[in-house]
Parts: C-alpha cells; sequence; structure tokens
C-alpha cells in the first residue's frame, strides 16, 4: 500500500503543478471557489481559499448543497476564468466539462467516485484516478492540501484542515492521510493530547472544529454558516460563532428527536430492499445534508431498521441558493446509507453500491447524483418520488441485471 501511496502523490504533484502553471497563465486576479457544504467541503474550502490569497489571487466562495445542472452552465457561462471544485465535482465531471466547453481551466479536487472528464480544460485531481479509495485513503479536504501544498511548501501548516476533513471517514487516518497527520504532528501544526489531536494555532481540538463545520455548513446554510465556518476554520472559533452553532445544534437535535419517536411510532416503509421515510418539510430553513446525517445515524439504530438493507431518506429542498439565486422546480433531497450488515453483500457484488442504486433509480430524472459505496445522495423532481421508490425497491431486491449497477 505504501507504494501505491507514493505513487498516487507523484500523480497528483505533477498534475497540480501543471494545473497551477496553467491557471498562473490566464493571468486573473480572482479564482471561483466552488465547494461542498459540510465539515469536509468548508475544510477544502479554506485550504484553497488561503493557497490562493498567499500566491495573489482573491477567492470568491460559492457554497453548494448539490451540482444543479443549471448552476453548473452559469457558473461557466463565462471564459477565462479560474474555478476550483473543492470536496464537489469529480461524480459530475462529465457535466461540467460539456459546460465549460474550453472556455474555462477548471480544477477539480475532490473524493467522491468520479466521471471522466471530456474537456482539456477541466482537470481532475481526484486521487482515485490514481488508484486509491476517497472512502478510506483520502477526504476532499486532503486533495486540496496537497494542492496547497504543491503550489508553495510553505502552505504545510495548512494539515490541519486535511486531518478536520477527514474526519468524516470512518477508518480513521488511513492511506495519504496517515502520511498528512505524521507531516502535521513533524510541523507542529497539530500535537497530540492523549488520543486526542489539538490545532495549535487555533487552540482546538481537530474532531471539535470538524463537529463545528458539519453544524455551521448544513444546518446553517441558510444563515451565512457556510462562510463563518470556512472564517472559524481559518482564523479561530469566535465567542458569536460558537453561540450560532450551538443554537442550530440544538434546533437540529430537537428536529432529529421529533422525527425519531414518529418513525419509533410508525415504522419505515420497506420494500424489496430498501427501508424508507419521507421527513417532508421538518427541516425547513436548513440545508438538506442534515437528511444524510440523519440517515447515518439511523443505520445503526438496530431496534428501527433492518440492517440488510438500504436506509433510504427524503426530505424537501428549500429553492434558494444563497448567493447564487432561486431554482426553478419543486425538489426532493434524496439520501442513502447501507448499514453496515449489508456492506458485505455491497462489496461481493449480490446488491448495488448506494451510488449505483441511485443511479440506476432515477436514470432520466435523477439530479447531481454522487456518493460512494455505502453513502450516496442525488436530488429528483417532486412529482418522481413515487417512481424512484418503485424503482429502487426493484433494482435493491436484483430484479435488474448485475451489469446496470457496475
Amino acid at each position: 500500500m505504501a507504494g501505491a501511496v507514493e505513487e498516487a502523490l507523484r500523480w497528483f504533484e505533477q498534475g497540480a503543478r501543471e494545473a497551477w502553471d496553467r491557471a498562473l497563465s490566464l493571468g486573473v486576479k480572482e479564482a471561483m471557489v466552488v465547494h461542498h457544504d459540510d465539515g469536509d467541503g468548508l475544510a477544502a474550502a479554506a485550504a484553497v481559499k488561503a493557497a490562493l490569497e498567499r500566491s495573489g489571487l482573491k477567492a470568491k466562495l460559492i457554497c453548494l448543497e448539490k451540482l444543479f445542472p443549471s448552476v453548473v452552465r452559469a457558473l461557466h457561462s463565462g471564459s477565462g476564468r479560474l474555478i476550483f471544485y473543492c470536496d464537489i465535482g469529480s461524480p459530475h465531471a462529465d457535466l461540467i466539462s460539456e459546460a465549460n466547453g474550453g472556455r474555462n481551466l477548471t480544477i477539480i479536487l475532490d473524493h467522491h467516485d468520479p466521471r471522466q472528464a471530456s474537456d482539456p480544460a477541466v482537470v481532475d485531481l481526484n486521487l482515485e484516478h490514481a488508484g486509491l479509495r476517497g472512502e478510506e485513503d483520502f477526504s476532499g479536504s486532503t486533495c486540496c492540501y496537497l494542492f496547497a501544498r504543491a503550489l508553495d511548501r510553505a502552505n504545510r501548516d495548512l494539515s490541519y484542515l486535511a486531518l478536520v476533513g477527514s474526519c468524516e471517514i470512518p477508518a480513521g487516518f488511513k492511506g495519504i492521510n496517515a502520511l498528512v497527520l505524521k507531516e502535521a504532528l513533524a510541523d507542529k501544526v497539530v500535537e497530540r493530547s492523549g488520543r486526542k489531536l489539538l490545532i495549535r494555532k487555533l487552540g482546538i481540538e481537530v474532531r471539535k472544529l470538524f463537529s463545528l463545520l458539519q453544524v455551521l455548513g448544513p444546518v446553517g446554510y441558510y444563515v451565512g454558516g457556510p462562510e463563518l465556518g470556512v472564517k472559524a476554520a481559518l482564523e479561530g472559533v469566535s465567542d458569536e460563532v460558537r453561540a450560532l452553532a450551538d443554537e442550530l445544534e440544538a434546533k437540529r437535535k430537537a428536529i432529529n428527536k421529533r422525527l425519531l419517536a414518529s418513525l419509533y411510532k410508525r415504522g419505515l416503509r420497506r420494500e424489496g430492499r430498501i427501508q424508507w421515510f419521507d421527513a417532508g418539510n421538518a427541516y425547513k430553513g436548513m440545508g438538506s445534508k442534515v437528511i444524510g446525517t440523519f440517515c447515518s445515524y439511523l443505520s445503526y439504530q438496530r431496534k428501527l431498521v433492518r440492517p440488510d438493507m438500504f436506509v433510504i431518506g427524503l426530505m424537501h429542498m428549500e429553492p434558494t441558493i444563497p448567493g447564487f439565486g432561486q431554482l426553478e422546480g419543486d425538489f426532493v433531497k434524496v439520501s442513502v446509507r447501507a448499514p453496515k450488515a449489508l456492506r458485505a453483500d455491497i462489496d461481493a457484488g449480490k446488491v448495488p453500491t448506494a451510488v449505483g442504486l441511485l443511479e440506476e433509480a432515477t436514470k432520466g430524472f435523477g439530479i447531481a447524483v454522487d456518493g460512494h459505496a455505502y453513502a450516496a445522495s442525488c436530488v429528483i423532481p417532486a412529482d418522481k418520488v413515487g417512481e424512484f421508490i418503485r424503482r429502487a425497491a426493484s433494482i435493491s431486491s436484483g430484479q435488474k441485471g448485475l451489469g446496470a449497477w457496475l
């Protein structure tokens, strides 16, 4: 594995240097940084923002929950721009390529399962292209930190951001993340305190900062949380930001408690090998990432869920993207999680992966389908919920050929 990691790093660093040389040749003074809204996405955006600003470029941040095609087309409507996608983008490299048409240099720094970019101006530095696994070996923020480090070795002081974002990976610090941890300790960017890692510059533990970003981004998506999260990741957590995070988390916990009580009372609906629920407008005013977090929690509730079936959660989406504008249409966010017992069947090819299930079940109407083998999400039109459930039940129970899943 060590040899594979070293080879992947060489591939990445060469690609990053070549991409940066192309970026410098544009002569632009500003770069657009499109990033995901979860803890990994905010840490990723912080790493790229810091690296760009240290290089003399202004960074314009745009936080997205999902990559709507209309948004991608609008972002790429101009020409001669420098655009980064951080912890988002790889699963939609084909869509980005089509929208870009060679007009803007676009650099994707992500760890989600990728599609192939057809536009030479779209450079996807996802390390899955080099043989590593985004579910275990690196996060989106790790990819962004490696890019920052390739620009200037002085950016090694940003290594803690990779560790923060990588807290979302259940396997711990493996693969490239293990090397980044070793580097951060050697550089005294972080220090051990028992089993905890303290970020020396910010005076906060790695996992505590991750937890705070997980609240500010998704739960606070419509109240400026992502911007505050990126700032906190670079400058530290102020009393005001901490108070906002506490308030947001209290609201989310109250909703989670009510929703969980309702599910224990009436149960999840089951068909094929899916078990699902519709949260409706329960999370109104919050970003749609919250339904995925709830599904992850739910997948471990043995008294409520069957461990051999996919957990699917639905919620109504707000029709607004902060800093961008209104979306046309009525949409539902779909999140899928695979309980631990189901993962062996996924690995053996007996059932589709989570992302494969969504790709097949939403074919023709799914928007921004992305994720990993055990966790995935997408957006669908509200009037397609019934069709999606019927398809997902059929596909999950093996009523379609295995080739459709791979």
